[in-house]
């Protein structure tokens, strides 16, 4: 069994349903390592000291920030966690949007929510809500060090959760010149859309995703394994038993939650508007970025 990410609770207006994040992608990339061609010997990636050409332990390595060329400002180890939200083990929703409202562009990588241990019944009724209402959940999630915008969205029996690129990463449009003109201008008859229409019509199937694979690796794998037999042998390699993740989780009174989060209208505001403050967490944020202040001034 894979091993979670994390184990925390997912979390909308008042309810928190504990769950586990899981991976929801599998590598199948084949992996190569670079040899000396005069012995076959492996080449090492070494990290190197620019002046000394020496080579560095990764414990004298530290994190610095580029903020001109040539000049840095070095980060402790706590500096970057301290810029992420104190709430590193939750999914928190802050709104939900019409599913068809958000672009393929803005969906990056799947993770699979899977629920604790007797909290199936807050992982169902929302996973059944967010299927007949046609809506996703945008949540903030932090995973390892870094926050990330995410989508709960549901996908068969499973609630799935999407990380997600923020606007500010997605090129515009507009920056590339793409047609922008009626059909009627590039000259495109009635008749030529209409048979276009009937080809894609004769195209058209079921969403089939196991018909799909990626060829060039099998043929690749092939390629290799007729090298192999020629050359050597194969080295087996055991992968360590994976923990299995236990969260314990308390009898709830669902229908009192979700009354109270509608009476309260317990919602996190969109990004575009102002966030509930919270005394610990200010104040814990401006004394980071004080901090933060007086070590590039320093530098």
């Amino acid at each position: 069994m894979a091993r979670p990410i994390w184990s925390g609770n997912l979390t909308f207006g008042l309810l928190n349903v504990p769950v586990s994040l899981m991976s929801g992608e599998r590598g199948t990339d084949l992996h190569f390592r670079m040899l000396d061609s005069r012995d076959k010997a492996p080449v090492r990636y070494e990290r190197v000291n620019a002046e000394t050409g020496e080579e560095v332990p990764w414990k004298e390595i530290v994190k610095a920030f580029e903020y001109k060329k040539g000049n840095y400002v070095v980060l402790e180890p706590g500096d970057i966690q301290s810029a992420a939200t104190e709430n590193r083990e939750s999914v928190e929703v802050e709104a939900f949007v019409d599913a068809d409202s958000v672009g393929p562009e803005y969906f990056e990588k799947p993770y699979i929510l899977v629920p604790g241990k007797k909290a199936e019944k807050g992982y169902v009724l929302l996973r059944e809500t967010l299927k007949r209402t046609g809506k996703i959940g945008i949540a903030r999630v932090v995973i390892r060090t870094r926050e990330y915008l995410s989508a709960v969205v549901p996908r068969d029996d499973a609630l799935t959760l999407i990380l997600m690129r923020f606007k500010q990463e997605l090129i515009d449009i507009d920056e590339y010149q793409v047609p922008t003109d009626d059909v009627k201008h590039y000259r495109i008859t009635e008749r030529e859309l209409s048979m276009a229409e009937q080809l894609i019509e004769s195209m058209t199937s079921d969403w089939k995703p196991h018909e799909y694979k990626d060829e060039f690796r099998d043929r690749l794998k092939k390629v290799i394994e007729k090298r192999m037999k020629a050359k050597g042998a194969l080295a087996a390699i055991e992968e360590p038993a994976a923990e299995e993740a236990e969260v314990s989780t308390n009898v709830v009174d669902f229908m009192s939650l979700l009354k109270k989060s509608i009476d309260t209208k317990k919602r996190t505001p969109a990004k575009s508007t102002t966030r509930p403050k919270s005394s610990g967490r200010a104040s814990k944020k401006s004394k980071a970025a004080k901090k933060s202040g007086s070590r590039r001034k320093a530098s």
